[in-house]
């Protein structure tokens, strides 16, 4: 009877949920068709998506300060002049998104409306730059909420960069929870922010009432020039303060995620963010002139107006320290609002396939984990280097976020003139208003930045996207390779040579030999075992003085394979435990890997744990081709496993989604007459689905076997990290399992 009449596999509640230890720090993984329960309404979505622009009044009029100060202590007055400007320009900015967000519901940050309106390179360009703005977002918002934190605990300033990683770590982890339970962890954290402010500026103007002028304290002061201020270094400070507009593309990045109707929400949500983020930084820059706040090498402005205004004694002291625990924690999280946009942006590029397609996978609780993990892989790194300094880092910051900026605003206008929708003309101007505006600023940002750091974002963003180019360069090339072969590949016979290696006698080779027998159709089978390895004398010594692999891999060789003849390699390994450790250390994998390499080859993977070794030799087998799509690799793989003779022999697909199940499927009865199997897989990682479809095969009869024939893209050099590692997972979740749960990798070979 055939696996298929004995299961029915079909139904989504036959595979429950992935269990992994990752389910205790993450959370119960979620289907996909639960998506739309994460999605976010205003109140959340304010902290999620705004914090780094509320967050930034902590940092951006102290940035302002120390350009100000380096020349003249008499320019701490410039101070509000250039705030009132750096508020203004937010609000131009502010009004052009919320026009973005309206035109592009599903996505209005600067990649997709640049490609949309401007073309390929300037969408790379605004592309390259906000990823460039998201990762310097997390290093300067937790270096500076380090620094806020060590301003109130000088003795920690030793330990600032473990600090930090610490607190990149911990919003990483947050964030692979779910933007639902980070939105509901985080909201609460960005209010209190707001309040300690306001009730900040609420006492400054009461004690101002009283008649008091209280006087802020910077140990350790920034030395102050004796100079004179001119044009180039007003720019420059203007440049500086201009940090507090970063923040503001994340609510644009992150449309989708809001509840409908999604682009009111996320209007309604950036008024709110100019609204709130403009009052607070020039109450913060007014409070700085008032108190005398000078920057320091060991406190930040924020904490000496903090401790100026609510002075000493319990009520002074517990005032200061909520304004310092609440400034960390908002710095923290408008890290928070980068490991939001960065992963978005990084899966909409892998999806147009400018960034490696891992990207666009959606982990256990829907979101782009791979995107969260390395944001803070890069971030912990940039930290490290440059020892979680504000000052240094602050340097390199503002300059992508302003190209981007400009060239969304531009494509916005490109929009509106090709659109000509009702409205277009009062569109029109606002959207050109802040596409002049951005451009000025990041003309004048790179032009006063450039000696000090600057250029070596100027230098990032044209090799970012000769990087995306070439990416996309690959994918092109093997799709079309791979369409190509498929006519080729309809009606391939396939000739096939099974090679047992031998090593002791135990019951896992008799499984091997087992396999091996019945691929024995059209040429004898051949045993091999290393010289004096074996007494069994149907065994055929090799040897070589490189050892195991290379004694297989040149026997392997006096064989005719490539194109129709395969040569299958079946290689036996029995385990103590299961321990991908111990797997690592053997020479099976090094074997398998380097055969991998070889065109014609497959390998048949045989292995299990001493436990599930003594299992009955199979009289019967069926046979599963793993397929995700139906193109030259799968088609070569389903004629391979056509080759083995068994009866039972399917093509399966485990399904994330409903329609592209159907797509495969219309596509595959096109292509192949092989029978094609689709299961439900609603959780996304085929691991759980592929252990509980091949355990369920063989505990129905306990004399079949089950094996599984993956087809195995094989590329060479950079090129290998553009891919899935589909395969690794597949082995990983079968490897250490029943003998009769086997594995044929089918590699399809790309040269160059």
């Amino acid at each position: 009877m055939a696996l298929s009449e004995q299961l029915d596999v079909r139904r989504v509640d036959d595979f429950p949920p992935p269990r992994h230890v990752r389910t205790h720090l993450l959370g119960r993984p979620l289907a996909s068709g639960e998506i739309e329960e994460t999605k976010l309404r205003k109140l959340v979505a304010l902290p999620v998506f705004s914090s780094d622009a509320l967050s930034s009044v902590a940092y951006a009029t102290e940035a302002a300060l120390v350009v100000l100060l380096a020349v003249s202590a008499a320019a701490t007055r410039d101070v509000l002049p250039i705030s009132a400007a750096v508020a203004l320009l937010m609000i131009i900015v502010v009004a052009s998104y919320r026009q973005t967000v309206r035109a592009y519901p599903s996505n209005g940050g600067a990649y997709a409306v640049s490609l949309d309106n401007l073309g390929v390179n300037p969408a790379l360009v605004a592309g390259a730059a906000i990823l460039i703005d998201y990762l310097l977002t997390v290093a300067v918002s937790v270096s500076a909420g380090v620094l806020a934190i060590t301003s109130a605990a000088p003795a920690l300033h030793a330990y600032r960069v473990g600090l930090a990683a610490t607190c990149v770590g911990v919003i990483m982890l947050a964030n692979l929870r779910g933007i639902r339970e980070t939105g509901a962890a985080f909201a609460a954290i960005t209010y209190l922010f707001i309040v300690s402010l306001f009730a900040t500026f609420v006492l400054a103007a009461v004690r101002l009432a009283l008649g008091e002028h209280p006087h802020a304290t910077a140990p350790h002061a920034l030395p102050v020039g004796a100079g004179t201020i001119g044009v180039f270094i007003l720019l420059r400070a203007f440049a500086s303060g201009s940090s507090a507009l970063t923040g503001v593309e994340a609510i644009a990045n992150g449309t989708s995620a809001f509840q409908q109707p999604r682009a009111r929400n996320a209007a309604i949500t950036l008024g709110w963010l100019g609204g709130i983020a403009c009052t607070l930084f020039l109450g913060v820059s007014t409070l700085a002139v008032w108190l005398h706040a000078r920057p320091s090498a060991t406190a930040s402005v924020l904490s000496e107006i903090a401790r100026a205004i609510w002075g000493s004694g319990p009520v002074g002291e517990a005032g200061f320290l909520f304004v310092q625990a609440t400034t960390l924690a908002v710095l923290c999280l408008a890290a928070n609002a980068s490991f939001q946009g960065f992963p978005r942006l990084t899966a909409l590029m892998a999806h147009d396939r400018y960034m490696p397609r891992q990207f666009e996978n959606l982990g256990d609780r829907l979101v782009y984990s791979n995107g969260v993990v390395v944001l803070a892989t890069l971030a912990t790194a940039l930290i490290a280097v440059y020892h979680a300094n504000v000052s240094s880092l602050i340097h390199l910051y503002v300059v992508g976020v302003f190209c981007a900026f400009t060239l969304s605003q531009a494509g916005m206008v490109r929009y509106w003139l090709r659109t000509r929708r009702h409205g277009w003309r009062r569109s029109l101007v606002v959207n050109a208003t802040g596409a002049t505006a951005t451009a000025v600023v990041a003309a004048v940002v790179i032009w006063t930045k450039f000696t000090e750091g600057a250029w070596m974002v100027v230098v990032a963003v044209p090799v970012l996207v000769l990087t995306f180019r070439g990416i996309k360069r690959h994918y092109r090339r093997l799709r079309r390779r791979l369409d190509a072969a498929v006519p080729a590949l309809t009606s391939i016979t396939i000739s096939n040579q099974p090679v047992l290696i031998v090593d002791e006698p135990s019951a896992l080779a008799r499984h091997a030999a087992w396999i091996a027998a019945q691929m024995a159709h059209e040429h004898p089978l051949r045993a091999v075992s290393l010289a004096g390895a074996d007494d069994d004398c149907s065994a055929e010594p090799i040897s070589s003085p490189e050892g195991l692999v290379d004694s297989i891999r040149e026997y392997v060789w006096s064989l005719p394979h490539g194109g129709r003849d395969f040569v299958t390699v079946v290689v036996p390994e029995l385990f103590a435990k299961p321990s991908l450790l111990e797997l690592v250390r053997r020479p099976g994998l090094r074997l398998k890997l380097r055969l991998l390499q070889e065109s014609g080859v497959a390998i048949c993977d045989v292995s299990t744990v001493v436990d599930h070794a003594d299992e009955p030799i199979p009289s019967s087998a069926s046979v599963r081709v793993l397929v995700s799509d139906a193109r030259a690799a799968s088609l070569r793989a389903a004629a391979y496993a056509a080759s083995l003779g068994f009866a039972d022999t399917k093509a399966l697909h485990f399904a994330t989604s409903a329609e592209k199940a159907a797509e495969l499927r219309e596509a595959w009865t096109r292509v192949s007459s092989l029978p094609i199997e689709i299961v439900e897989s609603p959780f996304r990682d085929i691991s759980e689905p592929i252990h509980a479809y091949a355990h369920r095969a063989i505990d129905a009869d306990p004399r079949r076997a089950l094996i599984y024939v993956v087809p195995e893209i094989v590329v060479t050099g950079w090129r290998r990290l553009l891919h899935n590692f589909r395969e690794l997972h597949i082995k990983r979740s079968v490897i250490f399992e029943s003998p009769r749960i086997m594995l044929i990798s089918v590699p399809y070979h790309l040269r160059g």
